[in-house]
């Protein structure tokens, strides 16, 4: 068979199984609300439970908290195939970049798992909010490492993430950075060996590659940002935009133009009460009060709970 038509047929496969796919995440309902919140509280005591089973408590009956644990399995699976299509949202976006299709949803599923195992219920924020942020990372995480200029070898990478805990330990021990020389000597090499590593592990790596034990940051995330804010303050303020974008049709022509002024809706900065004021040619009073008053309208509408949990 010619190459071509090799390559299309290929690919006629992949779109098959990918449609297949979609089809079947979409035959699990979305959750309410609520719904979330019950699976949350299941994870959770399952976890708990599954805590107390390897720590040996005996004041608790094992079979009870091996039910919690199972129940809390289930919850979890649950809640990672009801919100599959909130991957395959984020998957569209980062298409042509290096990796099929399917593999960017693999990618971001794994996203998807650990926001659900980390989600916590009682902030009052959406769980897609929060889980939008950990499906993009572990998509861009994915993309960095597969499509990364420079690769390098596996037993290499092995040594050098060996290296680096060394150093972590000796540092935490001293109070201080370990040298070059000291992690050598821990690790019975010669310090040009720990050199060359730090050197190769340097080359081309993305801001997006995974640090720390668990994956939970990225390379990017060590760098300091004097103008950001924290992962669970962005999330907040995201839910809270797109929920006044989308519920500003209801408030009149003035209160609208005073809420996009203040949450950034135009341009991107959010103003003060006083710069509101300034630019509408009323008090800073005045403006506080048509604020209280869209808030008040804004929380009778819509996601009026969610609204009212961030908007305090």
């Amino acid at each position: 068979m010619p190459a071509d038509l090799k390559n299309r047929a290929s690919g006629q496969q992949d779109a098959d199984l990918v449609g297949q796919y979609l089809r079947e995440v979409g035959r699990t309902p979305l959750l309410t609300a609520s719904e979330e919140v019950d699976l949350s509280r299941r994870i959770e005591a399952g976890v708990y439970a599954a805590h107390l089973l390897q720590s040996g408590d005996t004041t608790r009956e094992p079979r009870l908290l091996r039910r919690i644990v199972a129940e809390g399995e289930r919850a979890k699976d649950h809640m990672i195939r009801a919100n599959l299509r909130l991957v395959v949202s984020v998957a569209k976006k980062h298409s042509f970049r290096g990796l099929p299709f399917g593999d960017v949803i693999q990618e971001g599923n794994l996203g998807l798992i650990r926001a659900v195992e980390k989600f916590d219920y009682a902030k009052g924020y959406k769980f897609s909010t929060y889980a939008m942020w950990w499906i993009r990372q572990a998509i861009e995480r994915g993309l960095a490492e597969q499509t990364r200029t420079v690769r390098l070898p596996v037993h290499v990478v092995e040594e050098v993430n060996k290296l680096k805990k060394i150093g972590q330990k000796l540092s935490a021990s001293f109070g201080r950075e370990a040298t070059v020389e000291e992690i050598a000597a821990e690790a019975k090499c010669s310090p040009t060996r720990v050199q060359d590593l730090r050197d190769a592990a340097r080359t081309c790596v993305s801001l997006e590659t995974p640090v720390g034990d668990e994956g939970d940051s990225v390379l990017g995330d060590l760098i300091q940002d004097t103008d950001g804010v924290s992962a669970p303050d962005l999330l907040e303020q995201q839910e809270f935009t797109e929920g006044v974008r989308s519920l500003l049709d209801v408030l009149p022509a003035r209160q609208g133009r005073i809420m996009r002024l203040r949450y950034g809706l135009e341009d991107g900065r959010a103003r003060t009460l006083q710069e509101v004021a300034e630019e509408l040619g009323l008090t800073r009073e005045r403006i506080r009060q048509l604020e209280k008053q869209s808030l008040a309208q804004l929380k009778q509408s819509g996601d009026r709970d969610d609204l009212f949990a961030l908007a305090g």
